[in-house]
């Protein structure tokens, strides 16, 4: 239990503030589409996760059925989550033009709403990483090299999503030793859902199956429906799809390893 909460909190909290770090120092340089590349990266590592790891262990302990079931409850709630912060934020649009409105921000013009649009992009990744942990929790519960090799893999993710939070922050006034330790909290997430994960693979096989499926959907949702052709739009490129398909293979060659 120890090992996985560890793993939980290098992936969300160290990485998370590491990548809020980067952009505290780097902003006044920072490149929207160097960003968008670098999530492109980290969504091919997380669909690694998912089908080279989380799937074929959800398999093997519970069969299709129960993996299916995970898969659709995962996306169904990430759908669900989504819609409200869209609700939250009035957001109508399905495609955004901007690194703001890619997580759920809408339109920002002044310091004020800049700084409210960081706030409700921090507690929307926030809550996305709580699948993230379940994996980890529930893949270390029932191997300790997979749980480890979540968690690395997750780690990968959350730095260009530390830097995505970090950027609305700055640019909203917030100083930057509080920006770092404002996406440093948004980790801690990651370790409340290891817990959880923790707890359910303690249950069952079929709980740690349908754990790491759901957690698996949650992922798949995050990087089809929200980076690749969000990233797609905002480099105006084929380069965001080339560089996930480059993160499939690195992750790849990580769980082979």
């Amino acid at each position: 239990m120890l090992t996985g909460l560890t793993g939980a909190a290098g992936a969300g909290i160290a990485a998370m503030g590491l990548g809020g770090l980067i952009s505290a120092i780097l902003i006044n340089r920072s490149s929207e589409k160097m960003t968008c590349w670098l999530l492109s990266f980290a969504a091919g590592i997380m669909t690694s996760i998912v089908c080279f790891g989380l799937m074929p262990e959800a398999l093997e302990l519970s069969g299709a059925v129960m993996s299916v079931i995970g898969l659709i409850l995962g996306i169904v709630i990430i759908m669900i989550l989504n819609k409200i912060i869209d609700r939250i934020t009035q957001s109508k649009d399905s495609i955004h033009l901007t690194h703001e409105e890619l997580y759920h921000q809408g339109n920002v013009i002044r310091r004020s709403k800049l700084l409210r649009s960081g706030i409700i992009m921090l507690t929307a990744i926030g809550l996305h990483n709580i699948p993230e942990g379940i994996a980890i929790g529930a893949g270390g519960s029932h191997d300790f090299s997979l749980g480890l090799i979540i968690a690395v893999m997750i780690a990968l993710h959350n730095i260009p999503e530390g830097m995505a939070i970090a950027a609305p922050l700055l640019a909203g006034g917030v100083s930057r030793w509080k920006v770092v330790l404002w996406t440093t909290v948004a980790g801690t997430t990651t370790v409340i859902g290891a817990l959880v994960g923790v707890l359910i693979g303690n249950i069952s096989d079929a709980a740690v199956a349908l754990s790491l499926s759901a957690a698996g959907g949650a992922m798949l949702y995050v990087v089809f429906g929200e980076i690749i052709p969000q990233s797609v739009v905002m480099t105006k490129s084929r380069a965001a799809p080339l560089i996930t398909l480059f993160g499939i293979i690195i992750g790849l060659i990580i769980t082979m390893i």
